[in-house]
């Protein structure tokens, strides 16, 4: 599975660990080994531009994606289809301040943030109720378990 981390603002991060948690929601969610995903992290204005330009709203958000061959998750021993999911696009200084609003540390809200994005490369939405309810659960699974596995404390 190829996983690209571009830390275009300098945000201390462990890129490996968004690299881990990606590669754990893409295998849990049985997706192609050979399946490719960039993960990029950028400042407000750079954020502002896409959320703007792709969403028609204002001002910067947390996580845009940006899916590139449509995969969708497979099934125990039925992998999806090989190809590339997409670009996943953060905003550390975001997800820094929802962090301190939240009351855990940047790093997790940034798993939580890349593991959202996959979900949404995937298919997944929360537009309606049931769906967010779906999505959120699924999410909310996937991270704790990540973080169980990792020995991190949970949020």
């Amino acid at each position: 599975m190829s996983i690209d981390v571009l830390n275009e603002v300098g945000f201390p991060v462990e890129e490996i660990e968004l690299t881990e948690c990606a590669r754990f929601v893409l295998d849990r969610m049985h997706v192609h080994p050979r399946a490719e995903l960039c993960i990029r992290l950028v400042d407000e204005a750079t954020m502002t531009v896409l959320h703007e330009k792709w969403m028609d709203l204002p001002g910067p958000t947390d996580v845009m994606s940006f899916p590139m061959d449509e995969l969708s998750p497979g099934r125990p021993g039925e992998p999806s289809e090989e190809g590339v999911l997409g670009d996943i696009v953060l905003c550390p200084s975001v997800a820094e301040r929802q962090a301190v609003e939240a009351g855990h540390a940047a790093v997790e809200e940034l798993l939580l943030l890349t593991t959202h994005g996959i979900l949404h490369l995937l298919g997944f939405d929360h537009a309606e109720p049931a769906e967010e309810r779906e999505m959120f659960a699924l999410q909310r699974t996937l991270l704790l378990t990540f973080l169980a596995q990792r020995g991190q404390p949970r949020s």
